[in-house]
């Protein structure tokens, strides 16, 4: 769960000096000023992935054995989180996830937490209560919808405003290297000049005019590392004045905080490679003098509203937030719209692309559904063709992990998965009993399972219409195959007028009867049920799609 910031933090940065987490192996050292990317040596994953600082798939090696430190960008905490932040927060968490679960990595992760902000200030002086109320309340809300998403929580997470002491003493580290520098207004600045050509790394960087501030900076591309305070604002204080942090160099000092002068991966959404993660990686290597200070950094693609260019954001007012999401959609229909795209890419949320993660979901229940209920003997089925399927079922193990190792291809695993899926569908033939094959509809059945507790899907989550109307019919037909089987029930004597075969029990015919108006009366509104001997088999054929669910009770 999500624990106490500053305990956390001391446990974590405990763990790494004292060894408990694996030494650091040597690596991208001090010194240089090249601006090319460093391939680190150290532990491959066996993963390649896109680094944003290479512009292309790189190997993916950490500089511990076995362990990634990863850091992202948290919220800023002053108003209801949205499906644009939770698209990027499920994309990483199932990044994380697969690198953890299926590559044998222990990812420790780092967030902080934006609690001082001038949207922050803005929005304390309209509801006329402080900033920390209002921060306070949000990381709470925050905190609550990355639960109700199945994200999960970091290592540590840490405040802004319970480090700002920490903040301080790096910018007068960075100021005693000589690339930064204090105004006369109290504000300062880091000098992009003193780095040379290793500031703009990525794209949209170079030629960019910087940020607004004041007209003491050097170079219209410095950006502040303290600001001085203004009127009825929150400060602290500092040897440059009464102020407060800017925006990069909270991330900077934080993560350093942490994970000292070497961090793993840094991830966030694409809009925050520049001028923000441009601008962490500069502070945070002119402050340790080193040569690159993050090796990887993974950026996931923006969420548009379908039909628009835009991407889903507050100032635009064209997002919904998790909470109204989550009153007509579950967890899991999430996840699954996000794993049908690569994380990297720009992806559309509209009715469509929610119905057709819905359908994927409903296609794998419906399968393992089935084959759950061929395993128990419930369904009967053609002879199957059995060492086909223990080929698929290698295919597809094979598939899922080289898609998943190629940058995480989320799109490519699930289509390998639903490929396997389709071919045990197609040995699912209802015929009557005939050798049967259990074993490997359970290894595929357990595959599924693995997979999907990887991804964070759980199936009982799905809200679906149909999945609440098989199991009616389930249930009802079960009841009614049973009511038949008494019916059917032969006497032990003689039946008057017989041949002297056992016969029905005579009380039992308007049993049957009703049994047989039962299945007649159903038949119209789509669910054919079918008799064999005393048992039965049910499919429904919906009106909406070609698509037919059978059952055996």
């Amino acid at each position: 769960m999500w624990g106490p910031p500053a305990q956390g933090a001391a446990l974590l940065r405990r763990a790494l000096h004292r060894g408990l987490v694996p030494g650091r192996s040597k690596g991208t050292g001090c010194g240089g000023s090249e601006r090319a990317w460093v391939r680190p040596s150290g532990f491959d994953t066996g993963v390649v992935t896109f680094n944003s600082l290479s512009k292309k798939k790189e190997p993916l090696i950490l500089a511990r054995d076995r362990v990634a430190t990863w850091y992202s960008c948290g919220p800023t905490v002053y108003d209801q989180a949205h499906l644009g932040h939770a698209c990027s927060y499920v994309r990483f968490d199932i990044l994380q996830r697969v690198l953890s679960r299926c590559f044998g990595v222990v990812v420790v992760h780092a967030m902080v937490i934006t609690d001082i902000d001038d949207k922050i200030i803005q929005r304390s002086w309209q509801e006329n209560v402080s900033p920390a109320v209002i921060s306070r309340m949000y990381e709470e809300e925050f905190k609550k919808d990355m639960l109700s998403l199945k994200v999960i929580p970091p290592v540590v997470y840490l405040r802004v405003t319970e480090n700002v002491h920490r903040i301080v003493a790096f910018i007068e580290g960075i100021i005693r290297n000589g690339n930064a520098y204090a105004t006369k207004e109290g504000d300062v600045y880091f000098d992009v000049q003193s780095i040379g050509d290793r500031y703009g790394r990525f794209t949209g960087a170079t030629g960019s005019h910087g940020e607004q501030g004041s007209s003491s900076k050097r170079d219209p591309r410095d950006f502040a590392l303290w600001k001085k305070s203004k009127p009825r604002e929150p400060y602290w204080e500092s040897p440059w004045g009464p102020g407060r942090p800017g925006w990069h160099i909270e991330c900077s000092t934080i993560a350093s905080h942490i994970f000292g002068n070497q961090l793993d991966i840094h991830s966030g959404g694409a809009d925050l490679a520049f001028p923000h993660h441009e601008n962490e990686m500069a502070q945070s290597e002119a402050y340790h003098q080193c040569r690159q200070w993050a090796n990887y950094f993974l950026h996931s693609g923006h969420l548009h509203l379908k039909g628009s260019s835009e991407k889903m954001s507050k100032s635009l007012k064209n997002y919904i937030t998790i909470k109204d999401f989550l009153q007509s959609h579950s967890a899991s229909e999430f996840r699954m719209f996000c794993l049908l795209t690569k994380y990297r890419s720009a992806i559309d949320y509209g009715a469509g692309s929610m119905a057709e993660a819905r359908a994927s979901l409903e296609t794998i229940r419906t399968f393992m559904e089935a084959a759950e209920a061929y395993m128990k003997g419930h369904l009967r089925c053609s002879p199957v063709q059995e060492a086909f399927l223990w080929e698929r079922l290698l295919e597809a193990k094979s598939g899922v992990l080289k898609a998943l190792a190629d940058d995480f291809d989320t799109p490519r695993a699930v289509g390998t998965l639903m490929n396997m899926i389709y071919h045990g569908n197609c040995q699912l033939q209802p015929a009557d009993e005939a050798a049967r094959s259990p074993a490997v509809f359970g290894a595929m059945v357990t595959f599924i399972r693995e997979m999907l507790e990887v991804f964070g899907v759980d199936l009982a989550d799905v809200s679906s219409r149909s999945g609440s109307l098989q199991a009616v019919v389930e249930q009802l037909t079960r009841f009614r195959s049973e009511v038949r089987e008494f019916a059917l029930a032969r006497q032990d004597g003689l039946s008057s007028g017989s041949s002297g075969k056992p016969g029905l029990y005579p009380d039992r015919a308007p049993l049957l009867k009703a049994c047989d108006t039962l299945r007649n009366d159903l038949a119209p509104l789509g669910v054919l049920i079918k008799d064999r001997g005393s048992t039965s088999t049910w499919e429904i054929k919906g009106d909406q799609d070609s698509r037919i669910q059978d059952r055996c009770s």
